[in-house]
């Protein structure tokens, strides 16, 4: 059929996008820096997906192999005569893909070859601009490189949860995911045309998507989290936190006000029809017990969930730009700055604690300009540091969480 390389064998490169090129018949090279998981690759040539799920399943992912990702003249080869490509390593990381691109693009133009169509699995707005800007730095002058390289935006959904250190030692090749497995894409991004894999699913306006993804299922983890880590600090898993009286209306209602301003932004995409469905499957989704997904993985890296376009100051943003009220989000951007779930070993996550000893200590304001990157003579500054009040105050006062709504 082809090969396929995947810049990053972590979970959900492993789980998601390497596993539908697979099952599509390529071959599959990892570029990936563990030397433990490069070495079961190149060993086993195969590796499993665990599917939890109302009905359980699972997966091999069978003809892979792997390369050094630290090797950028390897990873370059490899780029040069390939079909398809993807990078799944997280937005701190992508600047690493930069030089195997850009010396790919070289090697495949010398060789006569075509266009090189990397599907971007990051969740990044505006992922291709920064990704291309940061390629062309690294190429010759006068590359053509808006002919040479397709950049492919995404929305990734998949559930990929937290597997417990004794499961991963058993196999550092197994992922456990739930069963969800549809792609969607920028249809506008191919150069090549969209490959011909299940579970690719193009779409003209990719924008609208990446939107959704952060605004409503994003912005769903963290209202769920957050609010139930207040609300019922003794509650573990997501599924937990959706059945519980108060903690599931509240996220509903928070993903709503969301899809609100989404409808209006995208009127050519959603509906209230639409929306709904979305938001009642991911629901469904977020209590599926098999996964046993955490409210500590979901609400955990508070600094960058609350970060300026990151899924709950972002959503607040795009609300207020579309005249969409948000008392719901803005009562979780609070809820979020008290946040101090954690771990089976009952650790906070490490930039959590930072956060907790170091930057909120300082006080509200100084959380609102140096991590939601807010200005104080925003209205939403006040409204943010409003609700903080209002949620403190009734904890002390011994009342619920949500009585702020």
């Amino acid at each position: 059929m082809g090969k396929f390389v995947q810049m990053g064998a972590g979970k959900v490169g492993r789980s998601f996008v390497a596993q539908l090129f697979s099952a599509a018949g390529y071959e599959v090279v990892f570029s990936e820096v563990s030397p433990v998981v490069l070495a079961a690759l190149n060993e086993r040539r195969e590796y499993t997906v665990e599917v939890k799920d109302r009905v359980p399943a699972t997966l091999h992912v069978r003809n892979v192999r792997g390369v050094d990702g630290r090797d950028t003249e390897a990873v370059a080869r490899e780029l040069a005569d390939c079909d398809c490509a993807a990078t799944s390593v997280g937005p701190d990381y992508l600047r690493f893909t930069y030089p195997p691109i850009a010396r790919g693009l070289i090697l495949r133009e010398a060789a006569g070859g075509g266009p090189l169509d990397v599907i971007l699995a990051e969740n990044l707005r505006d992922a291709a601009h920064i990704v291309r800007e940061g390629v062309r730095e690294l190429l010759p002058e006068g590359f053509p490189i808006e002919a040479r390289l397709g950049l492919v935006e995404t929305s990734i959904g998949k559930m990929v949860p937290i597997m417990s250190p004794e499961e991963e030692a058993r196999d550092p090749l197994l992922v456990f995911a739930e069963a969800y497995s549809t792609l969607i894409c920028d249809a506008k991004g191919f150069l090549g045309g969209v490959p011909a894999v299940a579970g690719l699913d193009a779409k003209q306006d990719i924008r609208a998507y990446v939107d959704r993804k952060s605004f409503i299922h994003n912005l769903g983890h963290a209202l769920c989290a957050y609010f139930a880590h207040l609300e019922a600090p003794e509650l573990v898993t997501t599924w937990q936190a959706v059945e519980h009286p108060r903690v599931g209306p509240a996220t509903w209602a928070g993903m709503w006000e969301s899809a609100r301003a989404l409808i209006a932004a995208y009127p050519g995409e959603f509906d209230e029809a639409n929306q709904g469905a979305h938001i009642e499957d991911l629901l469904s989704r977020f209590s599926n017990r098999a996964l046993g997904d955490t409210i500590y993985r979901v609400g955990r890296d508070v600094q960058r969930k609350l970060g300026p376009e990151d899924r709950v100051i972002g959503a607040l943003r795009f609300d207020e730009a579309h005249g969409v009220e948000a008392p719901v989000t803005t009562l979780c951007a609070a809820a979020g700055m008290l946040f101090r779930a954690t771990d089976e070993s009952g650790a906070l996550f490490e930039k959590d604690r930072v956060f907790a000893e170091s930057i909120y200590p300082r006080g509200v304001e100084r959380v609102l300009t140096e991590v939601c990157g807010l200005e104080p003579r925003e209205p939403l500054f006040a409204r943010i540091a409003g609700a903080h009040g209002a949620l403190v105050e009734a904890r002390a006062a011994g009342g619920s969480a949500l009585d702020a709504l």
